[in-house]
């Protein structure tokens, strides 16, 4: 479905739409296709058009958006746990060496690794809820972490497409692209940092006292 399509659908049942949006990223924290960029730049064009639904289009993503979280952290990664990794999907995009990595950025940077992660799109933003839950990390610190990082995503994009509308689509994807690049070799520096210390450990522990 193209996003004129997609448009011209929400506009013609206009009163329904936060209660559409709110339903579709539900379904994106069980991993199905629903973009959470989509649904923003969405519901700000339909928002332009029905500045009295502003607030309700924005309550619908933005709620959406962060319950998906939640059920992406609490049902797929803490509930079902080891069990996704019997779905090849799932088994493809969380190996032991990611889960390793992000796990590691979650104790070391906390909230800032939801936060730059929440901005970065290509199956990012579950990967790390997926991985939160499955390493067990503090349901609290979650919570609140993601819905302080959701509350910044959510109202920066809102305004941002609500304010100049499809003019800063190619401009935000540009910015994903560069952020997607930098998380990924902050990751990767990261975990090849630890192998360095870990090996360095070893040599050292390997060394006979004199």
């Amino acid at each position: 479905m193209t996003l004129e399509v997609f448009l011209d659908f929400v506009q013609g049942n206009i009163y329904y739409a936060p209660y559409a949006f709110f339903g579709l990223l539900i379904l994106a924290g069980f991993n199905l296709p629903v973009s959470e960029d989509l649904m923003l730049l969405t519901s700000a064009l339909i928002a332009v058009k029905n500045p009295h639904l502003k607030y309700e289009l924005f309550a619908g993503v933005f709620l959406g958006a962060y319950l998906s979280d939640l059920i992406c952290y609490g049902f797929m990664g803490r509930f079902l746990g080891q069990k996704i990794f019997k779905i090849k999907f799932f088994a493809n995009m969380i190996t032991d060496d990611k889960l390793e990595k992000v796990n590691g950025f979650y104790s070391k940077y906390g909230i800032f690794t939801l936060l730059i992660g929440r901005f970065i799109p290509f199956g990012v933003r579950n990967a790390l809820f997926i991985t939160a839950g499955l390493g067990k990390m503090n349901a609290w610190k979650f919570a609140i972490s993601d819905f302080i990082a959701c509350t910044v995503s959510c109202i920066f994009f809102f305004w941002l497409y609500f304010t100049y509308g499809e003019a800063v689509i190619d401009v935000v994807k540009k910015g994903n692209i560069i952020l997607f690049t930098l998380f990924a070799a902050g990751i990767s520096g990261w975990f090849i940092h630890k192998k360095i210390r870990q090996r360095h450990k070893e040599g050292l522990d390997d060394d006979p006292v004199l």
